[in-house]
């Protein structure tokens, strides 16, 4: 029984997961071509800060009815962004990469929504540029390509065109500074204050943890998304995907952090972040290496020709096709078994053998008529004791039967129902039927055999 209730808990847990549309904290997206100087990345950061109140207050009062939207875009001209392409690739240097990021382009979105026990405030950056120098050696067989630039992170403000983008409780600041006051010296602040630009988990995740996916027929539909023609077509694309939650990879859940303030009331705020998310795609074939403590690739323009693994990476394809061979063969031999059993076993029959039976009509009437009623008897009686009714045996006082009649009788109606123990048909129906041999002790039988000789 405890083993259903955790089977029971453990398929209702996939079935929520498997339906729940997540909103992921960092969202990156990149596809490397090593036979260029520089490759496309797009990274999308998300947060959402709840502030409630379920008893009203003064700060209830502050927010109540207000919405308002701060958003806005800028380029690598901006120097908000240049400050912000010099602290990305400060961050890359320090995690071991050399790679740097050449161009960015910034469009960013703050809503807040006050409502009557809430208020929520959405924060959403996205970062799209270019990277460079990811190409660590280049030989004619293969290709070192730099991986540990993936922690895309900062904790610095970030201000563009007079907003800071990095730092939620900076918003705040800015645009409803009373609200801002509420916060300031106490733990709510600390939550506030994590930053926004922030993708740590995905550098932290080893990259043997990602699925592995290579197309090894070549890349002609896919060439627009690298900016490329169809001079590429028989390379292969491999690609590296995280954000999973699952024994391999490991629990990924939503980064939640809270914090009660006491004013006039009791408020309380929450942090929110979901876990990342990142797709990295590279032309050719890539084998997942370490040189010194980064984790790289090694490309190739195509698959070694005995290379096989699946979607987890180093997992033998063969392994699978021999427990697929070895479920076949199972069934099979349970197929087997179970017809040999079936031919085994012997069916048991009780009661009369039909073979045994006999029938004949039964109903007869004058005028020509007669019905379809049948009936069944044994051929013999040396079975008779195991067939017989309590109806057959003698009851004290009953009249003695009728003598059996002899063979000649067995044509006569009348006397085959004699035979059978039930009355004469012939005195049932009132007429006689038989002819002049008819040896039936029935009176109107008498009367006709009378009257024939």
């Amino acid at each position: 029984m405890s083993r259903a209730v955790i089977l029971s808990v453990l398929l209702a847990t996939l079935i929520v997961i498997g339906t729940s549309i997540p909103v992921w904290a960092a969202q990156l997206d990149a596809r490397i071509n090593p036979n260029t100087e520089t490759s496309p990345f797009k990274v999308t950061y998300l947060k959402t800060i709840f502030i409630e109140y379920p008893n009203g207050g003064d700060l209830f009062d502050e927010l109540k009815g207000k919405e308002w939207t701060v958003s806005g875009t800028a380029d690598s001209s901006n120097p908000g962004v240049q400050v912000l392409i010099h602290e990305l690739n400060r961050g890359i240097a320090n995690d071991g990469s050399q790679v740097q990021i050449s161009d960015l382009n910034v469009d960013y979105n703050f809503h807040l929504k006050a409502r009557d026990f809430g208020t929520s405030i959405d924060y959403r950056v996205l970062l799209e540029g270019t990277l460079s120098d990811y190409v660590i050696t280049k030989d004619s067989q293969r290709t070192l390509v730099d991986l540990g630039w993936r922690g895309l992170s900062t904790d610095k403000e970030i201000n563009i065109d007079g907003v800071e983008i990095n730092i939620p409780i900076n918003i705040l600041r800015d645009q409803e500074p009373e609200v801002y006051a509420y916060f300031t010296g106490t733990e709510a602040e600390d939550v506030l204050g994590r930053n926004l630009i922030n993708a740590d988990f995905i550098l932290e995740q080893p990259l043997t943890n990602w699925h592995f996916l290579f197309d090894p027929t070549g890349i002609n539909v896919d060439a627009g998304t690298f900016g490329l023609d169809d001079e590429i077509s028989g390379f292969v694309v491999s690609s590296w995907t995280m954000g999973e939650s699952s024994i391999r990879e490991g629990r990924q859940v939503e980064r939640i952090f809270e914090a009660e303030i006491m004013a006039d009331k009791k408020y309380s705020v929450r942090s929110v972040q979901s876990s990342d998310q990142a797709n990295i795609s590279i032309i050719g074939f890539g084998a997942l290496d370490i040189l010194d403590g980064v984790e790289i690739t090694g490309v190739t323009p195509t698959a070694p020709s005995d290379y096989m693994t699946t979607a987890t990476g180093d997992f033998p394809v063969m392994i699978v096709y021999g427990m697929a061979t070895m479920a076949a063969i199972g069934g099979i031999g349970f197929f087997i078994f179970s017809n040999r059993s079936l031919k085994n076993t012997k069916s048991v029959q009780t009661g009369i053998d039909p073979s045994r039976l006999v029938s004949y009509e039964t109903s007869a009437s004058s005028g020509g008529y007669q019905t379809n009623r049948g009936e069944a008897q044994l051929r013999d009686d040396n079975d008779y004791q195991q067939t017989r009714t309590h109806y057959d045996e003698v009851q004290p006082g009953s009249p003695p039967s009728q003598s059996t009649p002899s063979q000649e009788e067995a044509a006569c109606g009348c006397a085959a129902s004699v035979e059978i123990g039930s009355e004469c048909d012939c005195a049932m129906q009132g007429a006689c039927l038989c002819d002049g041999t008819c040896r039936c002790s029935a009176d109107i039988c008498k009367e006709q055999v009378s009257a024939m000789s």
